[in-house]
């Protein structure tokens, strides 16, 4: 008779998410959120306010481990935010080639 095992998927150790920086494109205000899902942050990219279908949230990053490249991250990406005026992580990476070539 054959022997079945029951695999348990235990759920994610997720901690409280937390602003880590602001800043505002025509849509609208956007935050960077962090948060750490079983020891490792990930970063997302939110609308302020109630998200809806043309607001959607973005995954910016997930595997950092240190202070520096978190903070080395939020400041690359605000940069990039106000050198586009857009959410960097809308463009393609065609779009995002073009912008970089102008």
């Amino acid at each position: 008779m054959p022997t079945h095992h029951r695999h348990h998927h235990r759920a994610p150790n997720v901690g409280k998410r937390t602003e880590l920086a602001r800043f505002n494109t025509p849509s609208g205000e956007r935050v960077l959120y962090g948060q750490r899902i079983d020891g490792v942050v990930r970063v997302t990219d939110r609308p302020a306010g109630t998200a809806t279908e043309t607001h959607r949230a973005y995954l910016v990053e997930r595997g950092l481990t240190k202070k520096d490249e978190l903070d080395a991250l939020i400041r690359d990406y605000l940069v990039e935010a106000d050198r586009l005026d857009t959410i960097p992580m809308s463009l393609s990476l065609f779009e995002f080639y073009v912008e970089a070539m102008s």
